[in-house]
């Protein structure tokens, strides 16, 4: 059974930044995304999604030229590095992965992905 394990999370004032890192074990993962839940009742937001092979991604125009996804397919890691971060932009962040053994895709819908993890809090705030 695949489990993710997102870490990163926390208090930023504007205009900061903060690295997530979603750490997946358990079984092979393809793609990989993160989505995001700005208030309880919400649904999950798409943000960023990078193909198994890494020559695929999408980014949601909210955050692009913000925020970088990446991954290392040895450690089994996907970052997301968000820069010039907004209030707007506080939410549960959310680790997306399947397992479905497409190597260039890099699904922007929540259906897509079969696993997800726990979620780390990131709070912008002055």
């Amino acid at each position: 059974q695949v489990k993710l394990v997102e870490s990163g999370g926390g208090l930023v004032q504007p205009g900061g930044s903060l690295r997530l890192s979603c750490v997946a074990s358990g079984g092979a993962v393809y793609a990989m995304a993160w989505f995001r839940r700005q208030a309880p009742g919400q649904e999950r937001e798409f943000v960023a999604a990078m193909s198994w092979s890494g020559d695929y991604s999408n980014i949601a125009d909210s955050v692009r030229g913000r925020f970088t996804i990446s991954r290392v397919n040895a450690n089994n890691t996907m970052f997301l590095q968000m820069n010039n971060l907004k209030i707007g932009d506080t939410a549960e962040y959310y680790c997306a992965a399947e397992a479905g053994g497409r190597i260039w895709a890099a699904p922007t819908r929540s259906a897509d992905y079969g696993y997800w993890g726990q979620g780390t809090q990131v709070t912008v705030s002055s």
